[in-house]
C-alpha cells in the first residue's frame, strides 16, 4: 500500500482536494451528468473521474445519532493516463479517519476494505480497483462506513444510478 502511495496516489488524491471537490462545487469543468454521477475533466495534467454524494449520511457515537460538521463527502473513480492510473476508486469521508483504520465499502451486500490516509480512502491495488468497480457497475447502491478521528462512526450512502455511464465517460475523455 505504501508503495502505492509513494507511486502518485498521494499526490493524486491533492489535486482532487483542489480540481475535484472544488470543480463539483463550481461545476466550471463539468463534462457531463449520468443521473446521480457527474464527470468532470481536466487538462493539466489530464485527468477525468465520475463523482457522486451520497443520498444518506448518518453519524452515530456510542451508538446516538449525532451531529457532526463535516467536508465534502464524495466517492469517485478517476483516470489520469500520465501516471498510469486507470479506474482507481477513491472515498473522501470529510474528515480525518483514525489513523491505522480502514473504510468498508458495502456494494449490495459484497464488502471491501479501503486503507486511509488523512481524509482519503482507496484500495489497496488496482486488482482490487477493478473488482469494486464491477461490483459498482452491477449495483445499485454503496455504503461506506468509516471512523473519525474524534470516534465518530460515520455511514454514507451513495446511489449508483449513472455509475457505468459516467465512469465510461470519464474513461473516454482521458484515453
Amino acid at each position: 500500500m505504501i508503495s502505492r502511495i509513494a507511486g502518485g496516489l498521494a499526490g493524486v488524491a491533492m489535486a482532487f482536494v483542489a480540481s475535484g471537490a472544488l470543480a463539483q462545487e463550481e461545476s466550471d469543468n463539468q463534462v457531463a451528468a449520468k443521473t446521480d454521477w457527474s464527470v468532470f475533466e481536466d487538462s493539466d495534467p489530464k485527468e477525468c473521474w465520475a463523482v457522486s454524494s451520497p443520498k444518506k449520511t448518518v453519524n452515530t457515537r456510542d451508538g446516538r445519532v449525532v451531529s457532526v460538521r463535516r467536508g465534502e463527502i464524495l466517492l469517485m473513480a478517476f483516470y489520469r493516463p500520465e501516471a498510469d492510473v486507470t479506474g482507481q476508486v477513491t472515498f473522501t469521508g470529510g474528515y480525518p479517519f483514525d489513523e491505522g483504520s480502514t473504510v468498508n465499502l458495502d456494494v449490495d451486500g459484497t464488502d471491501f476494505d479501503l486503507f486511509t490516509e488523512g481524509e482519503w480512502a482507496w484500495p489497496a491495488s488496482s486488482d482490487d480497483d477493478a473488482k469494486i468497480i464491477a461490483a459498482m457497475k452491477a449495483g445499485t447502491k454503496a455504503t461506506l462506513t468509516a471512523m473519525s478521528s474524534r470516534g465518530t462512526k460515520t455511514e454514507d450512502e451513495f446511489s449508483l444510478l449513472g455509475f457505468t455511464a459516467a465512469l465510461e465517460e470519464a474513461e473516454k475523455r482521458c484515453q
